[in-house]
């Protein structure tokens, strides 16, 4: 009885072609295969990027319309509260466009208005330029702060709002609203310059607007002056874009902007019958509606993260 022969593995295995090198093909084919699918990534990765662009772009587009803004100052009508003047570095505040859906502009406060028709009628025509890529980025510019904004929008404090009246001066060479004097420790004179005010008024302020002055007293065309002044000088509460909160550039100049309330005698009386809880909601409804772009960005600081990854 013959018994059988037991085989051997190796023996079985068909014999593979090798190359020159000495390396089957199959290996050669496992490492073509790798570098595809790395070079596929890559790839990949390249097409993913401007796609990543344009949607931080439309995502920052989106907040600056309308939850908060960037503006360049173009002038020095706010010094030295804000720096706008020829030769220095202007500054760039972060204006709140919400704060006004929940309250009503007050005393103080230093605001983004677009100028009403009485600001704006006798100015002459804007030069655009001629090429349309230009136009395109210096809008852009404007959007982030980079670029001076429109040259009809203006950036001033209120002084008094619907109701009152505001007149300069008295005795003390300060602007009084209501008969009162108002506390103004912003007002920068310029060096050299009398410090004494131009007088005006008595101008009741109608209702739905407000008065501005700039901070710069005697350097700043506002509602003294434009339109002819008196109650064509006055801004209507709707154009109120929003509220300068903060200086974000440059960094030697980050603060906040004051919004300290020059009535302030009056307004500690009243405050006494307002709630407290008031003041705060602005403040969380800012939270609540800045969380979504705070996640969105997160999620998208990790997205990219991982498009890169895939493309290591």
């Amino acid at each position: 009885m013959v018994e059988p022969v037991p085989s051997n593995a190796a023996e079985d295995e068909p014999e593979r072609p090798e190359d020159d090198d000495g390396t089957s093909s199959e290996t050669h084919g496992a490492h073509r295969r790798r570098k595809s699918r790395k070079q596929r990534k890559q790839r990949s990765f390249w097409k993913e990027l401007p796609i990543l662009i344009v949607v931080a772009l439309v995502f920052a587009f989106l907040i600056q319309q309308f939850i908060a803004r960037v503006y360049m100052i173009p002038s020095g009508s706010m010094e030295e509260t804000l720096h706008g003047c020829p030769g220095c570095t202007p500054d760039r505040i972060l204006v709140d466009k919400l704060v006004y859906d929940f309250s009503d502009p007050e005393p103080g406060e230093v605001v983004v208005f677009k100028g009403p028709e009485a600001w704006t009628e006798n100015d002459l025509p804007t030069q655009e330029s001629s090429n349309g890529v230009v136009r395109f980025f210096r809008s852009i510019g404007s959007v982030f702060g980079l670029a001076p904004p429109d040259e009809k929008d203006f950036v001033k404090r209120i002084i008094a709002t619907g109701g009152q009246t505001v007149e300069c001066c008295d005795a003390q060479n300060r602007v009084t609203v209501d008969g009162i004097p108002l506390d103004e420790p912003y007002i920068h004179w310029e060096p050299g310059a009398e410090n004494t005010q131009i007088d005006f008024g008595p101008v009741t302020v109608p209702d739905g607007t407000v008065w501005v002055m700039g901070d710069n007293r005697n350097n700043s065309s506002d509602s003294r002056y434009q339109g002819g002044g008196g109650v064509r000088g006055v801004v209507p509460v709707d154009n109120i874009i929003g509220k300068a909160r903060f200086i974000v550039l440059p960094p030697s100049r980050w603060g906040g902007v004051s919004d300290h309330n020059p009535q302030q005698a009056a307004s500690q009386a009243s405050a006494l019958s307002a709630p407290a809880w008031g003041a705060g909601i602005p403040l969380g409804a800012g939270v609540i509606a800045a969380w979504p772009a705070v996640a969105g960005g997160r999620g998208l600081g990790g997205a990219v993260r991982g498009a890169a990854k895939r493309g290591q």
